[in-house]
């Protein structure tokens, strides 16, 4: 029997299964996917606020839960908590996705990770109506 593993939701940079690699990370069956009523926040970094009629494309992977508690130990996201979400994929999945527990401050920007964002989303083929809003 293999490590105890989780549905997980990433909707930032850590979609990028190149970024994941380099720390040493991998996921297992990523597919897109669409959480609703949540929207996306860019302050300093990507999270996800409750919010009625949005939606928030990303990448819905399978993870052993050491692992994704080693990803979210780092420094840098440390402060994300995380939330149950429900996924529509190719079925509805249950996943769990790190959010802030703060939402960022209205005038927090961090425009050079929402230029990365959008690049990525690009390259997922997430549509383009989406990633034209992502941090504004």
């Amino acid at each position: 029997m293999g490590p105890l593993t989780t549905a997980v939701f990433f909707y930032g940079l850590f979609m990028d299964d190149a970024l994941l690699a380099a720390k040493g990370f991998r996921g297992r069956g990523s597919r897109p996917g669409v959480v609703r009523d949540w929207a996306l926040r860019i302050g300093r970094r990507a999270t996800m606020l409750p919010t009625a009629g949005e939606t928030v494309h990303g990448i819905i992977t399978s993870m052993a839960v050491t692992d994704v508690e080693r990803l979210y130990a780092e420094d840098s996201v440390r402060m994300y908590r995380p939330v149950a979400v429900l996924v529509e994929a190719e079925a509805a999945v249950a996943a769990i996705a790190y959010v802030l527990p703060e939402p960022p401050a209205v005038d927090e920007r961090n425009p050079e990770y929402a230029a990365k964002l959008r690049s990525l989303c690009g390259r997922l083929g997430f549509p383009e109506d989406y990633i034209m809003r992502i941090g504004y």
